[in-house]
Parts: structure tokens; C-alpha cells; sequence
């Protein structure tokens, strides 16, 4: 039987990537985001578009287009990255990366429920960067707060999930040559997207809750 991936953020980038890689594979993919892509339309099963993730309509209305789907592989890929300056810091924008980094992919999943069974996985974006333990250079304080955030949110996706068969994973896709950070990483969305599927193709109810970086790493908190 096909299995069918959800993704946000499918459009571009990170996203988008693990949308090709997941096509290739034999599998549906189903790409959200707020404006699809030529190459998004090329690949997938079905496009979800006009979706801000942090409306509870729109993610209302993604759900009811999802209806009577089964869901085996739930990726919470949208994100925003912004730069905080201690001196000069917008609380506004900070709320924005809150709302988007961490409570997007709760509200999305919590949306979704009802379609994954026994046997479905979740996959987190987040980032090192929510890493306290990691931290040892200071500012971007609304992206790194919300990542922790999101990490806190993922461990407890986890253990509320495994009774019902369903493993929860922590994925930091390294630094990745995106728009986020102005194609100034080191590894593509291609690498990034190899390697995260790697780590959900291992993520099993015995290791989940888990924070791993795409090359494999498991991530302090």
C-alpha cells in the first residue's frame, strides 16, 4: 500500500526537498503551504495552498480537505527565522516566531490526530538552535526561544503518543542553503532532506522524543 506524507512548508527550501525525495520513494505527498511552487505542483499528490499555520481556520480548513486520509508521516516543516538584537529587540516579531516555530506545528498536529494510526510518525523541524545546552554564542532570542520551545512540545508529543503507536522525532537539518539564511550554509536541501529521512526511517517507539541532527548526532537539550 502507498504511504502518504504531510508536509508544511512544502513549497521551497528544506521542505520542498523532502517532498521530491519522498515522491521518489513511492510515496503520496501531500505538500501545505500558503502558495505552491511549479516544482511543488510537478511532484505532488495534492496541494494544499492559502494555509497560514498559525490561523486556526486555515488549519481547520487543511484538515477538512484531509478527510478520510490516512496519515503515515507527518513532517512540520514551515518556520521563520529572524535576527533579535539584545538593545533593540521586537517582541512583536519574536511572538511572530513563536507562534509559527512552536505553536504551528501543535495546532497542526493536534488538527490531524484523527488521521494518523498505529505506525505513523512525526517529524519536527526544529534547529541546534534550541539547544540550551548548545548555546555558547548568545542572540537570535525569539528563534531560539520558540525551537526550544517546539522541543519541549515534540518530547511531550511523544510521550502522550506512544500508546497509540505513534513515534514523535526532534530534526535539526543542519545549516542549509535556504532564502532563511540567504543560501549561506553549508549543505543543501537536497544533503539536508537525505539525511533527515535517514533518521525518520530509524525512528522507531523506542527511541522516540528524541532531538537528532540530520547527520545522525543525537542533540543535547
Amino acid at each position: 500500500m502507498t504511504k502518504t506524507l504531510v508536509i508544511t512548508g512544502a513549497n521551497r527550501g528544506i521542505g520542498l526537498a523532502l517532498a521530491q525525495l519522498y515522491q521518489q520513494a513511492g510515496w503520496q505527498v501531500i505538500g501545505v503551504c500558503r502558495q505552491s511552487s511549479s516544482e511543488l505542483d510537478a511532484i505532488a499528490t495534492q496541494v494544499i495552498t492559502n494555509i497560514d499555520v498559525t490561523s486556526e481556520q486555515d488549519v481547520a480548513r487543511m484538515a477538512a480537505q484531509l478527510k478520510g486520509q490516512s496519515i503515515d508521516l507527518l513532517i512540520n516543516n514551515a518556520g521563520l527565522l529572524a535576527d533579535d538584537v539584545l538593545g533593540d529587540i521586537d517582541f512583536d516579531n519574536m511572538r511572530r516566531q513563536m507562534e509559527i516555530n512552536a505553536y504551528a506545528p501543535l495546532r497542526v498536529t493536534q488538527a490531524l490526530l484523527d488521521k494518523l494510526v498505529k505506525g505513523s510518525k512525526i517529524g519536527n523541524i526544529t534547529s541546534r538552535m534550541g539547544s540550551i545546552a548548545d548555546n555558547d554564542s548568545g542572540g537570535r532570542y525569539g528563534y531560539r526561544a520558540s525551537k526550544a520551545a517546539l522541543n519541549a512540545i515534540g518530547k511531550s508529543m511523544a510521550q502522550d503518543l506512544k500508546q497509540q503507536g505513534i513515534a514523535v522525532a526532534q530534526l535539526h537539518p543542519g545549516w542549509v542553503k535556504t532564502r532563511m539564511v540567504g543560501f549561506g550554509g553549508l549543505i543543501s536541501p537536497e544533503q539536508s532532506a537525505l539525511g533527515l529521512k535517514q533518521v525518520l526511517d530509524q525512528l522507531t517507539l523506542a527511541n522516540s522524543g528524541g532531538f537528532w541532527h540530520t547527520n545522525g548526532e543525537e542533540l543535547p537539550w
